[in-house]
Parts: C-alpha cells; sequence; structure tokens
C-alpha cells in the first residue's frame, strides 16, 4: 500500500529482498505529469493492476522523492509548476498477456498522457534504491534512514534504520509520514498493536520503540514478510511477529490497529479490523485521499467506531478513531 515529507511518492507492497535465488524481472512504466491530482489518479489506477514502488520527481525542482532514478522519460522538456515525472514497477509475470497492457493504454488515454515501458532486472535494484533513498525527518519526533546513512544530526528522538527496496512504508509518502505524526500523539506505552499491510515494518518498528509490548505486523506477501523481518531485525526490535495474511481477521483482539494501505483494502477489511478491537481500541486508516475522509468515517462509524481526528498532507489524509 508511498514520499511527502518532505514530498515524493512509495505506494503499497513490493519488497525485493537481496538473498532471492531466483532472479525475477520487472517492467518499469514510466511517464510524465500535468498535476498532483493527476499523478495521485493515476497511482490509484495503476495500483489497482498491481503496480507498485511509485516514485516520483517533481520537474519544478528536480528532487527525486522516491526510490529510483532521476531520469524517467530521457527528456528535459520544461513542465509546469506541480507537473513531474513518475515510474513504477511491477512483476513481468503479474505484466504477461494483453489484459493489463490494454487496462494501461486506456488509462493513460484518458489522462492524455503517454508513457515509456522498459524491462530492469532484480540485480539493478540495489544500486536504483541506494543512489536515490534519502532520510526522512518527522520534525524531532523520528528518523528513518538507511543504513549506509549517518545518524541524524540534530538528533531524533526515535531513529529507524531500513532497507526499502521497492516497499511501500519507508516514511517519504504522505500516507506513512502523517501516520508517523498521528503516532506521535498516541500512547503506545504497555499496548498491543496490531500492523495490518506493514510493508517494510516502520510503522511495527516505530509502534515497538514508543513501548508497546505486542505487536503482531502482517502482510500479504511474501516479499514484504521478508523485508520487514530484515529491518526488524537490523533495528535490534524483539517484541513484534511476523505473519502472512490474506485478510484482516485475527482469533484475538488488540489496543491499537494500525492499516495503512489504501480505501478499497479498508472497506473489504472493516469488519474483520473492528472484530480485533474491544472497547476502549483505537484505529488509525491511512493510505486515503482527502475526498475519501467522510465516506471512510461512515464506514468506520456504521462499525461502531467514534472519528477522533483528522492528519491531512499534501491531498492524502490519516484518520484516528476509538472504539
Amino acid at each position: 500500500m508511498p514520499s511527502r515529507k518532505s514530498g515524493g511518492h512509495f505506494y503499497w507492497y513490493l519488497c525485493i529482498p537481496q538473498h532471492k535465488k531466483m532472479s525475477k524481472t520487472y517492467i518499469q512504466i514510466a511517464f510524465n505529469f500535468n498535476t498532483q491530482e493527476q499523478l495521485d489518479m493515476l497511482v490509484a489506477q495503476l495500483a489497482d493492476l498491481g503496480f507498485d514502488g511509485f516514485n516520483e520527481e517533481e520537474a519544478a525542482t528536480g528532487i527525486n522523492n522516491g526510490v529510483g532514478m532521476s531520469s524517467i522519460l530521457g527528456t528535459t522538456t520544461a513542465l509546469g509548476a506541480g507537473a513531474g515525472h513518475c515510474k513504477t514497477f511491477i512483476l513481468s509475470t503479474d505484466f504477461e498477456g494483453q489484459e493489463i497492457q490494454k487496462e494501461l493504454d486506456i488509462i493513460f488515454n484518458q489522462h492524455s498522457l503517454t508513457y515509456s515501458k522498459s524491462i530492469i532486472k532484480e540485480e539493478n535494484w540495489n544500486a536504483i534504491w541506494e543512489s536515490n533513498f534519502e532520510p526522512v525527518r518527522v520534525g524531532d519526533f523520528v528518523g528513518i534512514r538507511a543504513h549506509f546513512h549517518p545518524s541524524f544530526d540534530p538528533a531524533v528522538q526515535y531513529e529507524i534504520k531500513i532497507t526499502p527496496k521497492m516497499s511501500f512504508g519507508t516514511g517519504h509518502h504522505a500516507t506513512t509520514f502523517s501516520v508517523m505524526q498521528m503516532m506521535e500523539h498516541v500512547s503506545f506505552k504497555g499496548k498491543s498493536v496490531y500492523d495490518f499491510g506493514t510493508g517494510t515494518g516502520v510503522l511495527a518498528i516505530l509502534a515497538e520503540k514508543l513501548g508497546a509490548v505486542d505487536v503482531l505486523a502482517v502482510d500479504n506477501d511474501d516479499w514484504c514478510i521478508e523485508n520487514a523481518t530484515e529491518n526488524i531485525l537490523n533495528n535490534d526490535i524483539k517484541g513484534i511477529l511476523i505473519k502472512k495474511v490474506d485478510s484482516a481477521y485475527q482469533d484475538r483482539q488488540f489496543d491499537i490497529i494500525l492499516a495503512n494501505v489504501n480505501r478499497h483494502i479498508i472497506e473489504a477489511n472493516m469488519q474483520e479490523l473492528t472484530q480485533v478491537a474491544h472497547s476502549g481500541s483505537e484505529l488509525i486508516l491511512s493510505g486515503l485521499l482527502i475526498e475519501d475522509q467522510e465516506d471512510m468515517i461512515q464506514l468506520a462509524a456504521k462499525n461502531g467506531w467514534n472519528f477522533v481526528k483528522s492528519q491531512p498532507l499534501n491531498g492524502w489524509v490519516s484518520l484516528l478513531f476509538n472504539f
């Protein structure tokens, strides 16, 4: 399930561990966009097709805000304010057949845009993300960096080291960034936490650092499970259990539930997310556009949740509820 901070875009789920024995090939789609609103719509449409690891470069500043190379279409054409370049990826095995190609053409025709398509082999990933991944800082609260970056100066209260590869949840995207902003004002000490759609594991790691004593982090992707496990070990975290799941259902209840995924996944799993809550539980939803807010508040209310507050950021929003 996306950098904003700060600014770039990472979206959900593609994780690529270094130690995979079988080399995999990926299809890269690159395109220009005209406005941030157009990009957000494209991201939602492409994510529905299975694309991941969105990387945005803002044309006006030349700043790369994601994990990827700065040259997108090999062009130096000047773009207007709010415009830029973006790349996204999908496993070549998931791209096989004509259906996705046909849907891709329809989407870009709707936006009167063109795109380029290229093939990238797995062994090229490390050089891509290492050359472009920038540390993320959420005020003085938390900082996220790769192992090859120096510690934050000035220091932050909590520091997390990750190897992001192409997984969602680096802190760059507004969804993850705003969840961390929300987490600063939620009490985790002594609490049990359910991180549904953990991606890199960064939110689960932060929850443990904030004092949670029992954290379950789940995802539906084997690679994300491996990547999150790697990041948890790299941060010397002991109290997090990683588990692969196909839905939000668990046979227990939690004090705090985190779901930084997307609207469709939240809608499909809201009943299960409610079943793992008890009286007094708190729920943080993210991966939502601002225009999704009222619908999500109504959906949560139908399931017994009380809206507490929102944390908007760059067209996206995180929502806090209690039960």
